[in-house]
C-alpha cells in the first residue's frame, strides 16, 4: 500500500495553516486572560470595595470601635479581659497566646481528648475561683474556646454568671449590673437566626460609661 506524500509547496502551505491556527489560539487565550484579570481582578474588587464603603462603611472597615479618637477594639473580634471589674469573654486558642486575629482557630481537640478534658476542668476551677459568689451553673462557653478563637460574644447566661464579681469590684448593686446585662442582650437575628448573645466589648464600654452612640 502506497502512502501519499505532500509536495514541498503543499507542505509549506500546511505548516503555514498550522502556525496561523496556533497564533490565533495564543491571541485568543492572551486576550481572555487580560480581560478576565481586568474584570475579575481589578474592576470587580474595586466595585465591591466602593459599594461596601458607600453602604456599610463601619463593617467594611473592620467594625472598629473608637473612643476619644483611640481605637479600643472591634465589634467582631474578641479580646482578653483580665481585670475583675470587666466581663470576660470565651477562652481562646488562636495564636500562641490566644486572641490573635491573624491566626484564628480552635484547639481541634475531640470530645474524648484527655488534654481537652483536663483543660476544661482547669478552666472551671479558675472560673469558680474568680467568681466565688456566683450562684448560677458554670456556662460552657466560659470554659471552652470557640472555633475561631476570637468570638466577641458570650451567652446571656455567661454574662449573668459574672454579675456578682462585677458588682463587687465596682461597688454596684447586683440588680443594677443585672439590668445592664439585660439591656445589651441581643436576640436572634430576624427572630430565628443564631442564639441570644452579649457583645463583651459593648458591655464593658457600657460599664465604663464610654459606649459610643
Amino acid at each position: 500500500m502506497r502512502t501519499a506524500t505532500l509536495s514541498p509547496s503543499a507542505k509549506v502551505a500546511t505548516d503555514a495553516v498550522k502556525n496561523d491556527s496556533t497564533l490565533r489560539h495564543l491571541a485568543t487565550a492572551s486576550l481572555y486572560t487580560i480581560v478576565t484579570v481586568l474584570l475579575l481582578g481589578i474592576a470587580y474588587p474595586l466595585a465591591m470595595t466602593g459599594l461596601a464603603q458607600l453602604i456599610f462603611p463601619h463593617q467594611a472597615n473592620g467594625s472598629l470601635v473608637v473612643i476619644a479618637g483611640k481605637t479600643v477594639g472591634s465589634d467582631i473580634i474578641g479580646q482578653l479581659w483580665t481585670k475583675p471589674q470587666y466581663f470576660q469573654g470565651r477562652p481562646s486558642a488562636a495564636g500562641k497566646n490566644g486572641y490573635d486575629p491573624t491566626a484564628t482557630g480552635g484547639t481541634n481537640l475531640g470530645p474524648t481528648s484527655k488534654k481537652l478534658i483536663d483543660a476544661t476542668r482547669d478552666a472551671i476551677a479558675a472560673l469558680k475561683k474568680a467568681n466565688p459568689d456566683a450562684r448560677l451553673p458554670v456556662p460552657m462557653d466560659l470554659v471552652t474556646s470557640s472555633a475561631s478563637g476570637i468570638d466577641p460574644d458570650i451567652t446571656p447566661e455567661a454574662a449573668y454568671y459574672q454579675v456578682p464579681r462585677i458588682a463587687k469590684a465596682r461597688k454596684l448593686s447586683i440588680d443594677a449590673v443585672t439590668a445592664l446585662v439585660a439591656k445589651y442582650v441581643r436576640n436572634r437575628d430576624l427572630g430565628f437566626l443564631g442564639e441570644p448573645h452579649v457583645n463583651v466589648l459593648e458591655l464593658n464600654l457600657a460599664l465604663d460609661g464610654k459606649l459610643p452612640g
